[in-house]
């Protein structure tokens, strides 16, 4: 049997260098830890070892939670999905290798001359540059193997037939609703977001009175060109059309409850205080297939390669002998284990 060697990212030493390192080091030492015993796993003839394991597990937590912890119950699963993670990309390098895929020498020439010109003034990276990129380099060949497969797989995926392109349209049909839109008119009395409280005060009363003498009956347009900050007050404070979730979730709360040629209450938001008027509502509509087959063609391609992918890995796993030691995982809790059991 082999060992293989997952130093994920760019390899401990060269991660040491960069600003935070040693942090991640010391993650990899303070993680929630499973018992160390060897090998994690056996993958076909390769040999994952707990300490391949351990590392891969402090980075992908480190860059899913930096640094928090996992939420109460969620480590435990965790675990096992960068476990998983850790067997396929045994397994998906295997078969580029099978393939014939060659790494993009190019492109990691390209990366280690960005190291050289990031680390250039370090004295460990001058001292160890050699010995450091011994380490790094398989690990960039293995990316590049990975990226190109990954492309081959999903990538080559053929236009679909019209017949299937309609039928993947029918099937997710929300994916193409033309959403909400509104017209508004808006009058901004705009405030440095720094400003002290009271000139924010100051701005509130301000837009109250507007907003009284626009009760009134005065007018909204001749308003905003007085009063508004914003770049659509020389047009009266009217803008184009925009999709209701365009706007800040402040302005969108008071656009609800708006009806037509209704004027809202004054709006804080971080530009300043907002004053709306509703001028017109599009109501959501479904697009119609023809207007949007090159789209549907677009997300069902996007879909097929994701189920290839997805497909690759499953015919691999299948097909390659792989034996976890699922006892260096903190045990689930009774009822997912029974859920995953069953």
């Amino acid at each position: 049997m082999r060992t293989t060697t997952l130093a994920f990212a760019l390899g401990m030493g060269l991660a040491l260098l960069a600003p935070g390192g040693a942090g991640m080091a010391a993650d990899a030492a303070t993680a929630p830890a499973a018992p160390v015993a060897a090998p994690f796993a056996t993958v076909g003839d390769t040999v994952i070892s707990a300490a391949d394991y351990q590392r891969a597990l402090a980075v992908a937590m480190r860059k899913k939670y930096y640094h928090a912890k996992p939420p109460e119950g969620e480590f435990q699963q965790f675990q096992r999905e960068v476990g998983d993670e850790v067997v396929n990309r045994v397994l998906l390098l295997s078969e580029a290798r099978r393939r014939g895929i060659q790494p993009d020498a190019e492109k990691i020439a390209a990366t280690i001359a960005g190291y050289d010109q990031q680390y250039g003034g370090s004295e460990t990276w001058k001292t160890s540059r050699e010995k450091m990129l011994a380490a790094v380099r398989p690990q960039l060949e293995s990316e590049s193997l990975l990226d190109r497969l990954t492309r081959l797989v999903k990538d080559n995926v053929p236009p679909p037939t019209d017949e299937v392109a309609r039928s993947f349209y029918e099937k997710n049909k929300t994916l193409f609703v033309e959403p909400e839109q509104v017209r508004l008119s808006l009058i901004l009395l705009k405030v440095d977001p720094s400003s002290p409280q009271s000139v924010w005060n100051s701005a509130k009363e301000e837009a109250q009175r507007i907003h009284k003498r626009l009760k009134g009956g005065a007018d909204f347009a001749e308003l905003a060109r007085l009063h508004s900050g914003d770049a659509s007050a020389p047009k009266g404070g009217q803008m184009e059309y925009t999709h209701r979730g365009m706007l800040p979730e402040a302005l969108a709360g008071a656009v609800d409850k708006l009806k037509a040629h209704e004027v809202s209450e004054p709006v804080p938001i971080l530009q300043g205080i907002a004053i709306l008027r509703l001028d017109d509502r599009k109501s959501a509509q479904q697009r119609p297939f023809d207007a949007v087959k090159a789209r549907a063609a677009e997300l069902w391609q996007r879909e097929e390669g994701e189920n290839r992918w997805k497909k690759l890995i499953a015919d691999l796993r299948r097909a390659t002998p792989v034996r976890i030691d699922e006892s260096q995982y903190v045990p689930l809790p009774a009822t997912a284990e029974k859920s995953r059991a069953g």
